[in-house]
């Protein structure tokens, strides 16, 4: 029998307003990024772990928070680190 995972923490998506049109690190830095997320408690825009730094992991590890969401054009799915689950609304 097939288990579906599921995000317990959705009452914690505030679809707030981004902080940022880029990695808010990354452009303090001068570097680069391949793909953006924002997260949906605060709205700090970090970069995806394809990129080399990795912000928006580390945003979420050194906060707490808990659900990203693609910041990319098109895409609509989001991620819950707490659960490991990624999911669409």
């Amino acid at each position: 029998m097939a288990t579906t995972q599921v995000c317990t923490h959705l009452d914690q998506i505030k679809n707030p307003r981004p902080s940022s049109k880029g990695c808010e690190e990354c452009l303090k830095m001068g570097d680069t990024w391949v793909h953006l997320r924002l997260c949906e408690s605060c709205g700090h825009v970090g970069c995806c772990d394809s990129s080399k730094n990795k912000h928006a992991t580390k945003h979420a590890k050194g906060t707490g928070h808990p659900i990203i969401k693609s910041f990319q054009p098109g895409e609509d799915w989001f991620y819950c680190y707490r659960d490991d689950v990624m999911f669409e609304l």
